[in-house]
């Protein structure tokens, strides 16, 4: 069959604190399959009460546009194994490992890949704040990165330069969940790195980011004017065949398919730190990804395209391995 005959659902939304980026990502998504020829492309707004109406709805394969918890750490692409549904991305594994910044920064030091130094604590083991606080200090140092492990968008991020704020902010990261991940900052330049691609991989440019605010946080992201992407990264040629190794090695270790984009810190003194890696990234106008493509000549139809086409390459793999 001709793949633009395909039934494809693209799946957006979701029940994650990043809905709206979602909604932006799948619509943006869906207008590209329709302009590349695709005629039988629907949109599916997944909610808690419409699983039952996934399931139910005819199609060949599933086009993730899910960022966040439900969409971007395996449920979603388990329910879709279960039901023998193909879809873009990353398999159950690696995206639950993608999501878990924790779970990631194990993985990837366990490797000998560079990350900063961390700390992970539970919930019920911080009855006294300021005891954490105190303990936090201790082993990180300040200024420090607390974040909330399996939040995205920049969304459970805080900068603490002061151990008068420590204690307060420890409270926040926790009223996202019962994990808390504390990392020592990092002084550099912020670089993504966009990758696509199941067993050969095809690395785009790395993007520097700079932002209006003190951080790449949640409205820097999604707020015109907010935040520049400059492409190329203004950073040595070393420098970058460094980023794209590391890169490279972190999308093998973590499992990745279809495309992930994995983000760093080239730190002043240590050179490029891996931050954390993301499994489905998102496909906006204001995106990262999608801007890398574009500077190398891959339009944003042709690049909603490949992934669509890394998808089925997969199925063609499984059906052979089943030949056999």
């Amino acid at each position: 069959m001709n793949r633009k005959d395909l039934r494809i659902t693209v799946i957006y939304g979701g029940i994650s604190s990043e809905r709206e980026v979602s909604l932006r990502s799948g619509k943006a998504m869906f207008e590209a399959l329709q302009r590349c020829g695709y005629r039988r492309v629907s949109l599916f707004d997944l909610t808690c009460d419409s699983l039952g109406e996934l399931l139910a709805t005819p199609m060949d394969l599933a086009v993730l546009a899910l960022h966040g918890k439900g969409g971007e750490d395996g449920c979603i692409q388990g329910m879709l194994e279960l039901a023998g549904i193909p879809y873009t991305g990353s398999s159950v594994a690696a995206s639950a490992i993608g999501i878990d910044k924790i779970r990631t920064k194990e993985l990837i030091s366990y490797a000998g890949l560079p990350t900063p130094c961390f700390v992970q604590l539970n919930r019920s083991a911080c009855d006294d704040q300021n005891q954490t606080a105190q303990l936090l200090k201790e082993k990180i140092g300040l200024p420090m990165v607390l974040k909330s492990p399996c939040e995205g968008s920049s969304i459970g991020v805080r900068i603490v330069k002061d151990e008068a704020e420590l204690p307060e902010a420890i409270g926040e990261i926790f009223s996202y969940g019962n994990r808390l991940l504390a990392e020592e900052f990092l002084d550099g330049v912020e670089l993504t790195l966009p990758i696509l691609g199941n067993e050969v991989l095809t690395v785009l440019p790395a993007v520097e980011i700079t932002s209006e605010n003190e951080f790449y946080d949640y409205q820097a992201k999604y707020t015109k004017g907010m935040c520049h992407h400059l492409i190329p990264a203004r950073i040595s040629a070393e420098e970058l065949q460094r980023v794209n190794e590391i890169g490279k090695e972190a999308y093998r270790t973590i499992g990745c398919e279809g495309l992930s984009r994995i983000d760093f810190i080239l730190d002043r003194n240590k050179g490029p730190m891996l931050i954390e890696v993301n499994t489905l990234p998102g496909m906006t106008e204001m995106s990262l990804f999608p801007d890398s493509a574009r500077y190398v000549g891959i339009p944003f139809e042709e690049l909603v395209d490949r992934i669509v086409c890394l998808a089925l390459e997969k199925v063609e793999k499984k059906i052979k391995r089943e030949e056999l």
